[in-house]
């Protein structure tokens, strides 16, 4: 017993000395996150595996070295099935990380994984107990439906675990089942949406809005359910982490990818139901703002669609929208008339000044409205030239909206001759009166129709009358028919219109009568007619 107590105390510095060296060797694989990181992969990548070695990563004084081994087997399938692959040259090479966003010393390894991270402790970074017990979590979610036995040892040191190409012959195997497994997904949703869904519309007589609407859309729905199907199943293959990562990728940009072009052609459901409540409605401009519409939900649809795709890619979606706002300030400084337009166009919308075939005018501009845009305004003149004025410009015009008139204006003179007896002209203006009454699209309550003017030539009636028109052709319909009526009552009557002459009279001439007129009555002969006229009875 002296013997061995004396063998002891002799040998026991160098025992001392060796788990010092054997401390100090761990201590400088985990000193940084990239020593502790290099310390896992170069241990458990290399031909010869050592997992033991690998397992000093996980800092648990609950766990037994077998148990730390298992863990090590469990991040790796971890990284292989959610295709988490370590860029080393950015991982932190310095001892002294520090993570502003916690406020410790921690390094979240992946970032759609921030529960897995190491964390420095007494100058190691490792995963500490609390990071294991979430890989656990992981784990499960990751291989929900139990597959991950086909990773046992038993499988791989058996025929099933003969590499071809690379891969190991049950990876191949299951390569295939998915494929079928994919193709006869896409094929039962087909056969669902195209043939049973469509045919139910068909039925209860609403076949073009299937046909045409919800058909396009069942593609990119069905490529989203086979995009599903193989995020849910790969991670059992256990490929290689590049692949891994690089399959995990495409799969988070395909499903948003094909989501954005499914809510693309929805756009085409929801504009037939905009277009069926517009049509309702008297107004034409909505008409207009339904295919302006459609463009702006579209254009949303595909910039929310890009955001999505570029943030499940990992690129920093932050910087990239405040570097579009400060991009955005400096193109709204560049456009500033562009945007004017723009405002003016929702200004347009939504006071309706005028409508689509409204006959408009505005400084200088007359014509028929054909297009309200997001930019311009395009009239059709009546010479047939087409005129695009800006929407800002327009909407601080005064607009002369002849196309919302409740009556149009009909105003004419008719010029008779002076020798027209008083009596016919009395019938000639009664009988003026007696067309408008007749006419069944003139407005019986406002009207003038007088003899009010002594011409230089001609005796003038004044014809001022108002049309119930809604077009201008209506409007000069409606003319015609007056004027025609106007002319015929004339010839009825013996009316004759006048035109402008000038009569030359030579007072005297030898031997005829002289035109010259003989004034002989007094001044009260004079007045005793007056007062006979204005006095017949007396």
């Amino acid at each position: 017993m002296r013997k061995i107590l004396f063998l002891v105390l002799l040998f026991s510095p160098f025992f001392s000395n060796a788990l010092e060296v054997e401390k100090d060797t761990i201590t400088s694989r985990l000193e940084s996150p990239y020593e502790a990181l290099q310390t896992f992969v170069s241990n458990t990548k290399a031909n010869e595996p050592n997992l033991a070695a690998a397992s000093i990563i996980f800092n648990d004084p609950q766990l037994s070295t077998d148990e730390k081994i298992e863990y090590v087997k469990k991040f790796e399938q971890i990284m292989e099935g959610a295709g988490i692959f370590i860029f080393f040259d950015d991982v932190p090479k310095t001892k002294d990380y520090f993570d502003s966003l916690s406020n410790e010393h921690r390094y979240v390894i992946n970032s759609r994984y921030p529960e897995i991270y190491l964390q420095r402790k007494r100058g190691r970074w490792q995963f500490q107990p609390e990071v294991i017990s979430e890989m656990d979590t992981i784990h499960k979610e990751i291989f929900r439906f139990g597959t991950d036995f086909l990773l046992s040892p038993e499988k791989k040191e058996s025929w099933f675990g003969a590499k071809i190409f690379g891969m190991e012959l049950w990876q191949i195997i299951g390569i295939v089942i998915i494929i079928l497994i994919s193709l006869l997904i896409r094929y039962i949703f087909s056969i669902v949406f195209e043939k049973i869904f469509i045919r139910l519309l068909d039925r209860f007589k609403q076949k073009q809005i299937g046909s045409k609407y919800l058909l396009p859309i069942t593609k990119p729905i069905g490529m989203i359910c086979v995009f599903i199907f193989i995020s849910l199943v790969y991670p059992v293959l256990q490929m290689h982490e590049m692949v891994g990562y690089y399959v995990t990728m495409a799969l988070k940009a395909l499903i948003p990818l094909y989501a954005m072009i499914s809510v693309y052609r929805l756009v085409n459901i929801l504009e037939m139901y905009l277009t069926r409540l517009v049509n309702k409605t008297e107004s034409k401009l909505d008409d207009q703002l339904v295919p302006l519409l459609k463009k702006v939900l579209r254009l949303i649809v595909v910039i929310i669609g890009v955001l999505v795709i570029l943030d499940n890619m990992n690129v920093p979606i932050l910087p990239l929208l405040t570097g579009l706002s400060i991009g955005g300030l400096a193109f709204a400084l560049a456009a500033q008339d562009t945007i004017k337009n723009f405002f003016g166009s929702m200004m347009i919308f939504i006071d309706k000044p005028f409508q689509i075939g409204d006959w408009i005018v505005s400084d200088g501009i007359d014509g028929m409205v054909e297009e309200v845009g997001f930019r311009s305004t395009r009239i059709r003149t009546f010479r047939n030239s087409l005129i695009s004025v800006p929407n800002g410009q327009l909407a601080d015009q005064t607009i002369d909206n002849n196309g919302l008139r409740q009556f149009r204006r009909f105003k004419s003179t008719l010029s008779i001759k002076y020798d027209t007896p008083p009596e016919r002209i009395e019938v000639f203006v009664e009988g003026l009166r007696e067309i408008l009454m007749r006419h069944p699209n003139t407005n019986k309550e406002n009207y003038e129709i007088h003899l009010n003017e002594m011409g230089a030539s001609s005796l003038d009636v004044l014809f001022y009358i108002f049309f119930h028109a809604p077009t201008w052709s209506a409007e000069l319909k409606f003319r015609q028919e007056i004027i025609l009526e106007i002319l015929k009552l004339a010839r009825e009557l013996g009316v004759h219109f006048a035109f402008p002459t000038q009569t030359l009279h030579i007072e005297d001439l030898p031997g005829q009568q002289s035109l010259s007129p003989n004034y002989t009555w007094t001044k009260e002969e004079l007045r005793a007619k007056k007062d006979k006229y204005f006095n017949p009875e007396a």
